[in-house]
């Protein structure tokens, strides 16, 4: 006999119309009369969906360190649902849990346990509001290691199971009755001085690129601290504007140094991800190809259809619709590594997603496969006709099938060929 129970999904998403289904101990995912087993990564997807024990040790008082980290939501903007999050692990540092880069090349089922071991608290707050409790938060959150604090819960948090091909999985959530920092953070002087200073974010940005990496730069982001009239900003939205503001930052450079002279191929796989990423000679240029395997059931939706977006030289003024965050954070990885080449080029992402990715981690692992893939040695070619040879040998989807939506690869220059 199955058991089913219809995902705590919101009404906007895609998804809503999916529903999981138990047959004993194996789980399913159902969308319009059919079934979507997982395959080597249905252990995942098990466990994400039976109570974790995690859920079972945690009571209403939580008291132990946040990585540091907080969680603003969005839905109800500008009055959000905002907390601190706490790690309730028993084996693992909490400052690990601070820069999702140090879970790259970690198992799959430890990166859900790492997500799903943090528990949230949720306190409605407007965004503009200053606060007691904002405060302590910020200051949380602006630590540069763990720091301890103690949540007192109207009720036993619980676990609400919300997919999405961009967020990660969470641990269980309840709503704060007292929130109370308890130990000492550690907050670098440049911070609290760019805090006291009011700075933009962008002119606090090029400080900030100098001394911290980007999970960091996005937390403070988030958090509201600064600028003249300081805001939350929801924790999905600052990790899009990180991604894209950084890169632009960077881009200032890059649009500035001299042009590659051959085609280079970098290629990374993980989490079943697999990326390949071609630079071509000339003026900056970017797109990014994003293909989901038919069987995930996050593709349940589609027609299988290759997303794709595209930015010219002088960039994009539109949101990337089809691909979302993960468009900026794929071209961050890029953009970064140009930067320390001292190079611009054309650059095409072409990221294939493969039926063992059950359950999306979140747009880091996007970034950091893209990261990974520019730091391999590349396979260099002396011919756009060449390049795409080897590509066909390492995509899955036919290269014609790119070359057809690509802006780039239509480009027709004859000393490419």
């Amino acid at each position: 006999m199955s058991l089913n129970r219809r995902l705590s999904i919101p009404k906007r998403s895609v998804f809503k119309d999916l529903e999981v289904v138990r047959f004993g101990s194996q789980v399913a995912v159902r969308y319009n009369g059919q079934l979507y087993w997982g395959t080597k990564a249905s252990p995942i997807l098990s466990s994400l969906l039976t109570a974790p024990d995690v859920e079972r040790r945690v009571g209403e008082n939580v008291f132990g360190p946040t990585p540091p980290n907080a969680f603003v939501g969005e839905y109800g903007y500008p009055k959000v649902m905002v907390g601190p999050l706490v790690s309730v692990s028993d084996c693992m540092d909490a400052d690990f849990f601070s820069s999702p880069a140090s879970w790259y090349g970690r198992d799959y089922g430890e990166i859900v346990g790492f997500a799903t071991s943090l528990v949230r608290g949720k306190k409605q707050h407007a965004v503009s509001e200053q606060s007691v409790f904002l405060s302590q938060l910020q200051d949380s959150v602006l630590s540069s290691r763990s720091v301890d604090v103690e949540v007192d819960f109207t009720k036993r948090p619980t676990f609400s199971y919300n997919f999405s091909p961009t967020s990660q999985p969470m641990g269980p959530s309840g709503d704060i009755r007292r929130f109370k920092l308890v130990g000492n953070p550690v907050i670098s002087p440049k911070v609290d001085a760019l805090v006291e200073e009011k700075l933009l974010v962008r002119k606090a940005l090029p400080e900030l690129l100098k001394r911290f990496d980007f999970y960091y730069i996005q937390k403070i982001l988030s958090a509201g601290v600064l600028g003249v009239n300081k805001k939350l900003v929801p924790t999905k939205w600052s990790i899009t504007a990180s991604d894209d503001m950084i890169g632009k930052q960077l881009l200032q450079k890059v649009r500035e140094y001299p042009h590659i002279n051959d085609f280079r191929i970098y290629s990374n796989t993980f989490l079943d991800n697999h990326f390949e990423i071609l630079l071509l000679p000339g003026a900056w240029e970017f797109e990014q190809f994003e293909s989901w395997a038919p069987s995930t059931p996050w593709a349940v939706q589609s027609t299988g259809a290759i997303e794709h977006e595209y930015e010219p030289f002088a960039g994009r003024t539109k949101y990337a619709e089809s691909e979302g965050g993960g468009y900026y954070a794929g071209r961050l990885g890029v953009i970064e590594a140009l930067h320390r080449m001292r190079r611009q080029a054309r650059a095409i992402v072409f990221r294939e997603i493969g039926e063992g990715y059950t359950v999306p981690v979140g747009v880091w692992e996007v970034r950091e496969n893209s990261r990974h893939a520019m730091q391999t040695p590349p396979t260099k070619c002396s011919t756009l006709r060449e390049a795409l040879a080897v590509l066909a040998t390492r995509l899955k989807r036919p290269i014609s099938a790119y070359i057809e939506k690509s802006t780039i690869l239509r480009q027709r220059r004859l000393n490419e060929w």
